[in-house]
């Protein structure tokens, strides 16, 4: 299948472009707003920042798609109005809470919205496994909404130290990236480029020491629509691996999101309470410097990156080493949940 490389490269430094130069925007509107993030028990953070900076993620990837759009129309137009309408939604809802800080249960109802409307454009998860294909495809649109929620959720849990959340957005995305180029979709490989330059252009502003976070505004958005360009690219390439290269790309917010829930319910706590047993919150106390578990947490990231795409080319050696891998990856973060004490202790 032929590529257009130069679009891609344009997609991506047109989001990064526009991203690092609306940043400060962001902050004098975060500002204006009164969206601001006030130091708390369970965060790293001493003085108040502004938390709306992913307005300038949405911006750099939303305005470089429409730009494409324009351009390439290889994305039907019923799924693209889709996927913007819910990614825009997803968005507009992080702003409110960024500003209003919204009750769990209606931020968790509105991303069903934004996941369905993108679910009946014609975005979803083709089941195709092992000879049960026809039984399990009745269970398409579950499925796919399980997903869309669950990575949209995930992004958002791992946004807690300076840079995490955008870096390991954009090592995921460049890897499905990477995955949409050997699958042949172009259209997800537009949207991977577009989301991946948007990350790395709020980052600069973003690492630590930061002068702005992303707030629900940009990570929400973020994990949106990676779970949305996985289904358009990774998932209607791979049939029995997708499943297992997806999680792959996404493995940390995905691992840790798991052992969040596994570890409140365990302790009888509401699941979608905040708490401060994350695998970043778990190296702070272990004594780790911010960017040192932030360059951890990339290496991580990258690692489980590269896995994915190496098990795409479907070697069973290699599966089993990602198997390995993703086991010890489990200990690993169980080890920080359950046996790390806190160093006051």
């Amino acid at each position: 299948m032929q590529h257009n490389w130069l679009l891609y490269i344009a997609a991506f430094a047109s989001a990064f472009a526009i991203t690092l130069v609306t940043t400060p925007l962001a902050k004098w509107i975060s500002i204006k707003c009164g969206a601001i993030d006030y130091p708390k028990d369970r965060g790293v953070h001493k003085k108040p920042m502004p938390r709306m900076g992913g307005v300038a993620i949405v911006l750099g990837f939303t305005i470089t798609v429409l730009m494409v759009f324009y351009f390439d129309k290889s994305m039907s137009t019923k799924q693209f109005v889709g996927f913007l309408t819910g990614a825009l939604l997803i968005a507009g809802l992080g702003v409110l809470d960024d500003m209003k800080n919204l009750p769990a249960k209606l931020k968790f109802c509105v991303q069903i919205v934004a996941a369905l409307i993108v679910i009946f454009s014609g975005t979803q998860i083709q089941v195709v496994l092992w000879p049960v294909t026809a039984a399990l495809q009745k269970f398409s649109i579950p499925i796919t909404l399980i997903w869309i929620v669950g990575v949209t959720n995930a992004v958002n849990l791992i946004d807690g130290l300076d840079g995490l959340a955008a870096g390991v957005s954009s090592i995921a995305a460049l890897s499905l990236m990477v995955l949409c180029i050997m699958t042949g979709s172009n259209t997800a490989v537009v949207l991977t480029a577009a989301l991946a330059g948007a990350c790395l252009g709020f980052l600069p502003r973003n690492f630590n020491p930061a002068e702005i976070f992303m707030g629900d505004t940009g990570s929400t958005f973020l994990g949106f629509v990676l779970a949305v360009t996985s289904i358009l690219g990774v998932f209607k390439g791979y049939a029995l691996l997708a499943v297992s290269v997806s999680v792959l790309c996404l493995g940390l917010p995905v691992f840790d999101t798991i052992f969040a829930m596994l570890r409140r319910m365990a302790k009888h706590q509401p699941i979608m309470q905040p708490d401060r047993g994350h695998l970043h919150h778990r190296l702070i106390d272990r004594g780790f410097t911010q960017r040192q578990a932030v360059l951890i947490l990339y290496a991580v990231s990258l690692c489980l990156g590269c896995l994915a795409i190496f098990i795409s080319f479907k070697d069973s050696r290699i599966i089993v080493v990602v198997l390995l891998t993703v086991i010890l990856l489990s200990f690993i973060i169980y080890y920080f949940n359950v046996h790390v004490k806190h160093k006051s202790k």
